[in-house]
Parts: structure tokens; C-alpha cells; sequence
């Protein structure tokens, strides 16, 4: 048995959950609704608040996706209670970030402005307080496209090994290497 996927996921107050005749899962709380479709060799059980994934077989496939199902569903019940929140930092002289509405609007060294259309179902707040690096704080209940789209703004700028430079996430730690001189 999965250690993940045999765990049992618990349904808080305010979250209703609906399984389809076509394996669609729908999550609906106060924060908004999620779906996702399962595998049809799955199956979701909801007893009592209590929500399971079960898998027919012991075959490599139905382990795999035994606690991946379980993973996903977590993270849409957690989604829709509490949302998910990811910051991201610009170290650089000049870097800079504003947005208006979902469109960041990000200065990050190059010779012109990167304009990023953030997807409608996330939330985008900018920071540029002085001393300090700018900030970009994205938030939403989907942990996915949340990943997906930080993953997508920082890859425009990777943070180099030598001074920092760059967009990374707040708190992330970064290798950094020695200089020409270290080795003299």
C-alpha cells in the first residue's frame, strides 16, 4: 500500500465535495471551486467527511497513481480553505515590479520591460519598498498553476551563482560560488 495515497483526506466545515459518474471530482469552499478528473481505473469514496482514494490493483500504474490522486485532492481541499500564497524576490540594482490589475509589469536589467499576463484565477500584489529587494507576491487556490506561473516569472531571470542577481523565492537559499580571486 501507498503511504500517501492509503492516508485518508478530512473534509473541513464549509468544503462540499462532489463525485461525477465520469470520475470528475469538484471541491466547492469559501474561497472558491476546484475540479479535477481522476483516472477511470480510480476510485474516490466519501464516507462521513472522510475522503479516500482506493486503487483496484497493486500494478506500477494504480500505485502511482494512488498517491497522486491523494496529493491532488489535499491540495484542492487545503486550496479552497485557506488558498495557497507564494513570494518571489528581484535582487538586482535597478529591478523592479508593478502591476495593474493581473498584469505585472517587471524591470529586471534587460533593455526593455517584460509585461506578464497573470491567469485570472490567481491574485498579484507588488512591493518596491525602499531598502529592501521588490517583491511580487502571487496568491490563489489552485497549488498548481500557482507553481506553474511563479515557476514561469522566475525563469525569466534566474537567480546567477556568483552575486545573487535575479528573481528567486523569498527564503530560498542559493549556492553561491567564489570569484576569480578566491582562487589566488
Amino acid at each position: 500500500m501507498s503511504r500517501i495515497g492509503k492516508k485518508p483526506i478530512e473534509i473541513p466545515q464549509g468544503v462540499t465535495v462532489t463525485v461525477s459518474k465520469d470520475n470528475t471530482i469538484a471541491v466547492k469552499g469559501p474561497k472558491g471551486e476546484l475540479k479535477e478528473a481522476i483516472d477511470r481505473d480510480m476510485k474516490v469514496e466519501l464516507k462521513d467527511n472522510i475522503l479516500e482514494v482506493v486503487r483496484p490493483t497493486d500494478q506500477i500504474r494504480h500505485r502511482a497513481l494512488h498517491g497522486l490522486y491523494r496529493s491532488l485532492l489535499k491540495n484542492m481541499v487545503k486550496g479552497v480553505t485557506d488558498g495557497y500564497s507564494k513570494q518571489l524576490e528581484l535582487v538586482g540594482v535597478g529591478f523592479k515590479a508593478s502591476n495593474q490589475g493581473n498584469l505585472l509589469d517587471l524591470s529586471l536589467g534587460y533593455s526593455h520591460n517584460i509585461v506578464f499576463d497573470i491567469p485570472k484565477e490567481l491574485k498579484v500584489e507588488t512591493a518596491n519598498e525602499k531598502g529592501k529587494n521588490p517583491t511580487v507576491t502571487l496568491s490563489g487556490i489552485d497549488k498548481q498553476l500557482l507553481g506553474q506561473v511563479c515557476a514561469k516569472i522566475r525563469s525569466l531571470r534566474k537567480p546567477e551563482p556568483y552575486k545573487g542577481k535575479g528573481v528567486k523565492f523569498a527564503g530560498e537559499i542559493l549556492r553561491r560560488k567564489a570569484g576569480k580571486s578566491a582562487g589566488k
